[in-house]
């Protein structure tokens, strides 16, 4: 089958999930082209580097702004109007390159990317969602999760209108709230190969993950903490007493968290997949005016997973080590997977999709919550 998948550039969860389903997708004998965004274009292109059947084409996206650990509105506002012209001359040539060189997708995968969802349905092609953003508005949340605060409903608002009417809703999570929707199937996070070969062996230290400004702020405060520190994002290297400043390897990374005691960082999807799963312990920060990191964050801490706070002091991260043990046990009992589940239901998408079925419904592979 031909298909076409799209990848928001915003964030790298997005690209490193989507190449575990397109790696996925070639191994199946599909011919796939990606559109994707910012960084997340030169990662996939070199992950994906000699696939046959495989091109990755570069489109401008949505970007933002930010202020610290905060993201600035009017700045992210501006840079985008700025940059508008620029972007749409850029992306009607790749619209026009897809459309006209005989590549005719047959199914279109939407990693909450909105150019392919729109090249779909002017084509009129079958779009599959495969995204963690769609919990939010696709499952039910009681109240001390959402709190009925205008964040929530203003995050539910964006994400359905973001790829409305798809063929079906593959919404990535850790945790499974009741699904709402019809055509809508939860599933386990997206685990790159390297975080799937990694083995748990906790040791001592804590892996801090914090970027910029917020990173530089963090060090006199992890300074008088008891413990050892290795902070990534700080944007230098040594070492500073209880704290060793790290430059960023993918490889180092992941051999220092799946040895951790436990984890401090934002809210973001993947990272905290990837932290459950090896059963890491951690205090998340969300970042402020992303309500999906926030539900993330509370869906976290009602779990007994981890923490949570609305900025790091020296309380907050006391506490936080206080409960490490209690962390530790209810992570025990979370019930791993890899991404046979995700993929079998990629499959079976695939295979309605090429029988010309109606949307299902209701999926028959087995996941972790459906409609």
């Amino acid at each position: 089958m031909r298909i076409l998948y799209g990848v928001v550039g915003e964030g790298m969860g997005h690209a490193i999930r989507s190449r575990v389903v397109i790696e996925h997708l070639l191994d199946q004998g599909h011919a796939v082209r990606v559109v994707v965004s910012g960084k997340a274009h030169g990662f996939l292109s070199d992950r994906l580097e000699g696939r046959g059947d495989l091109s990755v084409e570069e489109i401008q996206g949505f970007s933002l702004a930010f202020d610290g650990g905060e993201i600035d509105l009017l700045e992210t506002v501006l840079t985008n109007l700025e940059l508008a012209p620029r972007r749409l001359r850029k992306n009607l040539e790749v619209y026009r390159k897809v459309a006209e060189d005989g590549f005719s997708p047959e199914l279109v995968i939407s990693d909450f990317e909105s150019w392919a969802y729109l090249y779909a349905r002017n084509h009129r092609v079958p779009v599959v969602s495969i995204d963690n953003m769609h919990v939010i508005d696709r499952c039910k949340h009681d109240e001390a999760i959402t709190r009925r605060s205008l964040d929530f409903q203003v995050a539910k608002a964006a994400v359905k209108v973001k790829v409305p009417g798809a063929y079906h809703y593959l919404v990535t999570s850790f945790f499974y709230p009741e699904v709402r929707k019809p055509r809508t199937t939860l599933v386990p996070p997206i685990l790159r190969p390297e975080i799937l070969a990694a083995k748990r062996e906790p040791g001592e230290h804590i892996v801090v993950y914090q970027t910029g400004s917020a990173a530089a702020a963090l060090l006199p405060v992890l300074a008088k903490l008891p413990g050892t520190f290795r902070v990534y994002g700080a944007a230098q290297e040594g070492q500073q007493g209880n704290v060793t400043l790290c430059a960023f390897s993918e490889a180092g990374f992941i051999d220092d968290l799946r040895t951790a005691r436990a984890l401090i960082a934002t809210a973001g999807f993947s990272l905290m997949g990837e932290a459950v799963h090896l059963g890491v312990p951690m205090l998340t920060v969300p970042l402020e005016g992303q309500f999906e990191q926030e539900l993330n964050a509370r869906y976290l801490a009602r779990l007994g997973y981890g923490s949570w706070t609305p900025s790091l002091d020296a309380d907050g991260l006391e506490r936080f080590l206080g409960r490490i043990d209690d962390h530790q046990q209810a992570l025990d009992s979370y019930e791993r997977a890899g991404n046979e589940i995700t993929l079998a239901c990629v499959d079976e998408l695939v295979r309605c999709v090429d029988l010309d079925e109606p949307r299902p419904e209701r999926l028959e592979t087995r996941a972790r919550g459906s409609w």
